[in-house]
């Protein structure tokens, strides 16, 4: 393309990678070649691999010239491999990119010697670097960045969630086992499940053995995306930061995600995706529940949580406990007075979660199904007797509650910690008021009788049984509750053969590739806020929105995957973030770590030292933050038109309200927890407030192909400091042309990019840019998966230039 002057202007940036340090005596040499496209006379051009074309010219030159040269710039001409003919010139000059450092409004300028490296670039691999030269309105240039790179959190989270996943099911098969004697017919039911559980664990050890074998890779190429061992991890996962530097204006980075829809690819679609799955399970759970007892998933879910809750609290507890008589022992008013609120807020948290209705009415379920059992009806009427429970149950859709149990005696369990609580509070009491009146004055000659009878170990001594009391109790509670909570999730598992236990390892290969996503865009976007206290603040006080634009179609298999995605990224809502100091500045010490259960995990995100003590004390103190996932899909396809006119978009459509809702909320809690200076300031000064009635406008708008849904929640996202996340099948081909075309317009309305400018940046970031090294990375080919008949059907702005697509094996 011609871009003023009639002269074809080219702009490329090349980088000295790490392990091949320049020297001044380095020489490097740069060929051109005029590769001409059949189906136009205007010259393109081909970087790094010419496919056709003819030599144009060379020229050589060595880094200590260009660093001596006035502006650290050189011309050079092109010769001809004989050096006799010229064939134009060549510009080189060195531009200084660093990441982190304070930058001159004029010139990117840091010097690679005193740069030094961000911990979070050691999270990131092989980076490709791509730079422009664009012409704004008022003609002066700008410099524009294209960064990418690949996560090593690709395969580090999913590796963690696989062994939290084997440690979960373990736990549970041990609980099942400690259930106690069971009458026959539960006692089969707990069986066949605990084989299920023993074929999940031993299928996700197999998958982590091959995970562990892996070294070295950092990303899943899209031809790997329905490969069994590969399952958990996300398809092509890649950060791309576009970095502007305009004259007289400070830089401004841009950031986004882009990663394969988070979908069971190996389990395929052939009968649709998580959300229809899991609805179709559950109605079909509740009618065919003959042999167990129907709890609902909220009664499942209260019991998960309410085993979660005592895991975590008891062991607390008890330490909490020991604090105590540490406190004691030495005879510390203050530290008594500390751990008794801590063990106190702690014992009415655990006693809060036990006094459910649920754990009651397990524990009488639990003991109807002891062997040996009689009912009142069954002592009754003896002709319908036999052992209590080996017969199929009748399919009940409550929770059973039996009389003849005694129903108080889980009251008067739970009550005794309260107790006991009580107890230990009474007597620190006492202590506290006999200290005092020891503290009063005495006489002198009195003062030696009192030194010489206090006796520091007292206080321990009168605590010690009232404090073991208390342990004792928690422990009794514990107990009960647990077999309780686990024989409602034996009813739940045992109503799961085999279905639930498919669903289950489906949700789970869909939330692993999504909680990879996720840390990645979490950790790149909280290095990138470190030193904006407005955003920091933002983060703790309300969390931050991560939103995932998806372009699928509404038809045939794609339609499984969004159903898997839409689940996958609901789930989302279940992780908590927390920043924590790192050890040591070491790549293994700065890595995130994954800890919880399915029903909750938190994701602690190690921060180096000197950057973790310039941290708001709140997140310091290892406040959990938070994140709101948002999903809006487009589908911009020619599958997507069959959808269109034939099929049925109402997928698209609930998916896009329900989010739009969400969205919303976030921003009214945001508005009423902080003052809106705390966000970026953009060109577009559009009310956010305006940008939303915008969109929702056009989620009930019936028009199609609507990519304008994309458009605003994308700009809402950034404009409320949000993450942001593009995906398609294989985050390879529609995703590139979405990443363009947003970092164009991102140009053209905060940096002033020429309207003549618009279109030639937009192709050629695609025929250039780090999204073709993106699909050579991937398919090993410089062609994005097109044909012109498809692309007829593409929105106008979708489409790639010419001699960029093909027909290809993606």
């Amino acid at each position: 393309e011609s871009w003023g002057g009639g002269y074809p202007l080219f702009l490329t940036g090349v980088t000295f990678p790490s392990e091949f340090p320049a020297s001044p005596e380095t020489l490097v040499k740069l060929t051109v070649y005029d590769a001409k496209d059949k189906s136009q006379e205007s010259v393109s051009k081909h970087l790094f691999l010419i496919v056709c074309g003819s030599f144009l010219g060379s020229a050589t030159f060595s880094v200590g010239d260009l660093l001596r040269a006035k502006d650290e710039r050189l011309t050079l001409s092109l010769r001809s491999s004989d050096g006799v003919c010229t064939a134009g010139s060549v510009v080189v000059s060195r531009l200084k990119m660093g990441e982190m450092e304070e930058v001159d409004v004029d010139h990117i300028t840091t010097d690679s010697s005193t740069q030094k490296e961000s911990p979070c670039s050691r999270l990131f691999k092989n980076p490709v670097c791509k730079v422009y030269r664009f012409q704004t309105v008022d003609s002066k240039w700008m410099l524009v960045r294209e960064q990418m790179e690949e996560c090593t959190l690709s395969f580090s989270i999913p590796k963690q969630l696989l062994s939290l996943y084997i440690q979960e099911d373990m736990m549970r098969v041990q609980d099942l086992r400690e259930l106690g004697e069971l009458s026959p017919h539960w006692d089969n039911l707990r069986k066949e499940v605990m084989t299920r559980y023993g074929g999940i664990i031993s299928c996700y050890q197999e998958t982590l053995a091959e995970l562990d074998k892996i070294t070295g890779c950092s990303f899943k190429p899209s031809c790997c995306k329905a490969q069994k061992s590969l399952e958990f991890i996300p398809i092509n996962l890649h950060t791309q930061r576009m970095r502007v530097t305009c004259p007289r204006k400070t830089d401004a980075i841009y950031d986004i995600v882009t990663v394969g829809a988070p979908a069971a690819h190996f389990q395929g679609f052939k009968c649709g995706g998580l959300q229809r799955l899991l609805s179709r399970y559950e109605a079909e759970k509740k009618s065919t529940a003959y042999q167990c007892i129907y709890y609902s998933p909220e009664h499942t879910a209260k019991a998960q949580e309410v085993l979660s809750t005592m895991s975590l609290l008891q062991p607390l507890i008890t330490s909490l406990a020991d604090q105590l008589l540490q406190a004691a022992q030495e005879h510390s008013s203050p530290g008594l007075r500390d751990a008794l609120k801590n063990l106190s807020d702690k014992t009415e948290q655990f006693v809060h979660t036990l006094k459910d209705e649920l754990v009651k009415s397990a524990l009488l379920a639990l003991h109807a199904a002891r062997p040996g059992y009689v009912s009142k009806n069954q002592k009754q009427n003896p002709a319908q007797g036999g052992e209590g429970g080996s017969l199929p149950l009748k399919h009940q859709d409550s929770i059973p509650h039996h009389k003849e149990y005694d129903e108080e005696e889980w009251d008067r369990v739970w009550a005794n910690v309260a107790k006991c609580l009580n107890c230990v509070i009474a007597m620190v009491d006492k202590l506290h008021e006999e200290d005092n009146s020891k503290q009063e004055p005495v006489p002198e000659q009195q003062l030696a009788d009192v030194i010489t009878s206090h006796n520091p170990g007292d206080w321990r001594e009168q605590l010690c049984p009232v404090v073991t009391r208390l342990k004792e109790c928690v422990m009794e509670v514990v107990e009960k509750a647990k077999r309780a909570m686990t024989f409602v999730l034996l009813q739940e598992a045992a109503c799961s053969v085999p279905q639930g236990f498919l669903l289950q390892q489906r949700r789970d290969v869909v939330f692993s590739q999504a909680l990879a996503a996720l840390a990645c865009g979490f950790v790149m976007r909280l290095y990138a806020g470190i030193q904006d206290k407005g955003f920091l603040r933002q983060l703790h006080l309300v969390g931050l929105v991560a939103q995932f634009e998806s372009l699928l179609s509404t038809y045939s298999e794609e339609i499984g995957m969004l159903e898997d995605m839409e689940v996958g990224i609901s789930d989302l809502q279940k992780v908590m973030f927390k920043i924590t100091e790192a050890k040591s500045d070491e790549l293994s010490d700065l890595q995130p770590l994954v800890c919880g259960q399915r029903d909750h995990f938190a994701v602690e995100v190690p921060l180096p030292r000197l950057v973790f003590q310039t941290l708001p004390e709140e997140i310091k103190e290892g406040k959990p933050l938070q994140v709101f996932p948002v999903l809006f899909n487009v589908g911009i396809n020619e599958q997507q038109t069959i959808a269109e006119r034939f099929g049925d978009i109402s997928l698209q459509e609930r998916i896009n309200q329900k989010n739009f809702e969400m969205l919303e909320a976030y921003y009214k809690t945001l508005s009423e927890k902080l003052p809106l200076e705390c966000l970026p300031c953009f060109q577009t000064q559009t009310d956010i407030k305006e940008l939303l009635e915008t969109l929702g406008q056009n989620v009930v708008t019936k028009k199609r192909k609507n990519v304008e849904i994309l458009w605003i929640a994308g700009t809402i996202c950034r404009r409320l400091n949000g993450i942001r996340f593009t995906s398609c099948k294989s985050a390879k081909d529609r995703t590139s042309m979405s990443v363009t075309l947003e970092q164009c317009a991102l140009l053209r309305d905060e940096h002033q990019l020429s309207k003549d400018f618009f279109t030639p940046a937009l192709n050629c970031m695609r025929r250039e840019g780090c999204r073709i090294e993106n699909v050579q990375k991937n398919i090993r080919c410089r062609k994005y998966a097109f044909n012109m008949l498809q692309l007829m059907a593409f929105p106008k702005f979708y489409r790639p230039p010419e001699g960029t697509y093909g027909k290809v094996d993606s």
